[in-house]
C-alpha cells in the first residue's frame, strides 16, 4: 500500500454506515447509507460511494453522490431516508442498486452504467401482478436487501426484518416479521417469480440459537459455497452462515467480528465489551491473489466491513474493516472472530513512528466499564461516559474528531503498533482538571510503558514524556487518571 490506513479507514468528517464491499473491475466499492454528524435520525444524507484500488485500500476516493432520495417517485418530498443499500452487476453488464426507505415497505432498484453512478431510478420489486413486495398480507418485511447474481444470470433477493415496524404508507403492516426471507427475481431485476422463502427465522426451529437473525442481509458466491452474513438480535455482531444451495440449507458459522469485541477471551458479555455497543451492518470482501487461476475460490485475503457508533447515538456511524483469519480446524469456508483494532486494513502494525489522532481508537471504556448506545441515548444516562465527536464544519473537510469527556479512570486503546524503536510519545489534550495518562501495553496495567502529566489547558496543548519501548504488535493504552475531564485530541510516537 502506498500509505498506512487506519480504522475508521474514510475521513474523519465522513459517516458512512452499513458498508457492502463489492469488487468491480480492478476497484473496490462500498455502497452504504449516509449519516450526518449530529442529525436526530439514521440514514438523512444520500447515498454516497467511496472506492479504493484492488491492490491498495488506503487509497480511498469519493465517488459522489450515486443515488438521491427524491429520485424514486414514491419520495419526491424526499420525506423518508435511505437506509442501508447493496448493489450487483446483472447479467446485462449494468449495476442495479437495491434500497429501502427506512420503514416504509417496500425495496427501490436503480440502475447504472458504471458502479460509481449516477444511478437512476428502475422501480420497485414487485409481485407478477404489479403488487409492490410488502404489500401482501404474508410478505416479509422489505428491509436491508442484499443480492445475488449467479453466473448464470439467475438473481436472488435476500431482505427482512427482526421487529414489527409502523408504516406511513399502510398502517401496520401485513408482514411476517419473524426473520430473513429469499426471492428469486425475474431478469427484469425487479419481478419476483415463484414464492418468498423464510431462510432465517427469528426464533424456534431453524433459528440459529443465541445468534438469531434481525437484520442486514448480505450475500456472497465462493466457488459452490454461498455465504450469508446477517446482524443477529444481540445487534453488535455481524454472524454468518453458509450452505451449497442460494435458498436453503445454511448453517450457522461463529461471529465474524463484535464491535464490543464480545465473544473474546475476557468478554462474556455486553457487560464486558470493549467498546459501546449499539447496531453494526455489513459484508465481507475477498481480495484474491495477484496470480489467481481461480481453482481455489478461498485463497485470498478477507475482510469484513463493519461501523462503530460515535457521539452517544447511533445517528452518526463510521465505516471500519477488518482482516479475516480462515479457520482451518473445520472443513468449508469458516472464519474465527475478529477482534477490532486500529490498524484494520493495514498490512501490519502501525509503524512506532509518527502522529495519529485519537479518533482511530479501537476500544473505549470508562471507570465503570462501557454500555450501549441506542438511538439518541438520554446524556445523563452515559454523562460520565466517554465518547468520539468532532469539532468544525459537519460532512466537510476541516471537521476534526476527538474523543471527550474522559473522566478518572477512563481508557482509550488503540491496536496494534510495532513499538519495538520508540522512546518518546506526546499527547494533545484539552483538560479541565490535573492529572495524566498511564500509557500500558495492556488494559489492566500490568506493563506500564510510560505517563505523561498534565494541567488544566483551555484550548488543544501537547504535553511530552519518555515511554519505554514495547513489541513489534504492541496495544497502547491511555488511563486517565486524576480530576476533572480531559478530551483527548491525538498522540505523536518517536
Amino acid at each position: 500500500m502506498k500509505n498506512q490506513v487506519v480504522n475508521p479507514y474514510l475521513p474523519q468528517w465522513e459517516y458512512v454506515p452499513d458498508g457492502e464491499p463489492h469488487v468491480f473491475g480492478d476497484r473496490v466499492y462500498v455502497y452504504g447509507s449516509h449519516d450526518r454528524f449530529g442529525a436526530k435520525m439514521f440514514c438523512v444524507e444520500n447515498y454516497t460511494c467511496w472506492s479504493a484500488p484492488v491492490d491498495d485500500l488506503s487509497d480511498w476516493r469519493c465517488e459522489g453522490t450515486i443515488f438521491r432520495k427524491t429520485q424514486d417517485p414514491s419520495n419526491r418530498m424526499g420525506l423518508r431516508l435511505l437506509f442501508a443499500p447493496d448493489c450487483v452487476q446483472g447479467a446485462d453488464g449494468r449495476f442495479y442498486l437495491y434500497y429501502a426507505f427506512d420503514f416504509l415497505g417496500q425495496i427501490g432498484v436503480a440502475v447504472a452504467d458504471t458502479p460509481a453512478g449516477p444511478f437512476e431510478h428502475l422501480g420497485h420489486v414487485s409481485w407478477p401482478d404489479g403488487t409492490p413486495y410488502g404489500r401482501r398480507t404474508g410478505d416479509g418485511f422489505p428491509f436491508d436487501p442484499g443480492v445475488l447474481i449467479e453466473d448464470d444470470g439467475t438473481a436472488w433477493l435476500y431482505t427482512g426484518f427482526y421487529t414489527p415496524v409502523p408504516s406511513i404508507a399502510s398502517g401496520f403492516h401485513k408482514c411476517a416479521f419473524d426473520g430473513g426471507y429469499v426471492l428469486h427475481l425475474q431478469s427484469d431485476m425487479l419481478t419476483i417469480t415463484g414464492d418468498q422463502k423464510l431462510l432465517f427465522p427469528k426464533e424456534g426451529p431453524g433459528s440459529f440459537e443465541g445468534h438469531e437473525f434481525f437484520e442486514a442481509s448480505s450475500i456472497r458466491k465462493y466457488g459452490d459455497t454461498y455465504l450469508f452474513v446477517y446482524s443477529s438480535r444481540l445487534n453488535h455482531e455481524l454472524c454468518y452462515a453458509t450452505s451449497t444451495r442460494p435458498d436453503g440449507d445454511f448453517v450457522y458459522g461463529g461471529t465474524l467480528v463484535s464491535i464490543g469485541d464480545v465473544g473474546l477471551p475476557g468478554h462474556t458479555d455486553e457487560k464486558s465489551a470493549s467498546n459501546y455497543t449499539g447496531n453494526t451492518h455489513g459484508g465481507v470482501l475477498r481480495i484474491p491473489p495477484a496470480d489467481d487461476d481461480g481453482s481455489d475460490p478461498f485463497a485470498g485475503t478477507w475482510y469484513v466491513f463493519y461501523h462503530r457508533q460515535t457521539n452517544r447515538s447511533s445517528y452518526a456511524r463510521q465505516a471500519c474493516a477488518e482482516r479475516l483469519v480462515r479457520d482451518t480446524s473445520r472443513e468449508g469456508l469458516n472464519f474465527l472472530q475478529s477482534e477490532v483494532t486500529s490498524c484494520g486494513l493495514n498490512d501490519g502494525p502501525l509503524a512506532g513512528i509518527g502522529a495519529y489522532e485519537a479518533r482511530i481508537a479501537c476500544n473505549l471504556w470508562s471507570d465503570e466499564g462501557a454500555g450501549r448506545v441506542d438511538g439518541s441515548s438520554p446524556k445523563r444516562r452515559l454523562a460520565k461516559h466517554p465518547y468520539f465527536t468532532q469539532e468544525g464544519p459537519v460532512g466537510k473537510e476541516g471537521a476534526r474528531q476527538y474523543i471527550a469527556n474522559m473522566r478518572h479512570g477512563a481508557t482509550a486503546g488503540f491496536k496494534y503498533f510495532d513499538l519495538g524503536g520508540t522512546h518518546h510519545i506526546s499527547v494533545t489534550v484539552r483538560a479541565k482538571g490535573q492529572g495524566g495518562f498511564a500509557i500500558t501495553a495492556d488494559p489492566d496495567l500490568r506493563e506500564i510503558l510510560g505517563t505523561v502529566s498534565f494541567g488544566p489547558c483551555k484550548d488543544w496543548t501537547t504535553f511530552e514524556d519518555e515511554i519505554v519501548p514495547a513489541g513489534t504488535s504492541s496495544a497502547l493504552y491511555f488511563r486517565y487518571m486524576g480530576e476533572g475531564c480531559v478530551d483527548f485530541l491525538g498522540f505523536t510516537l518517536s
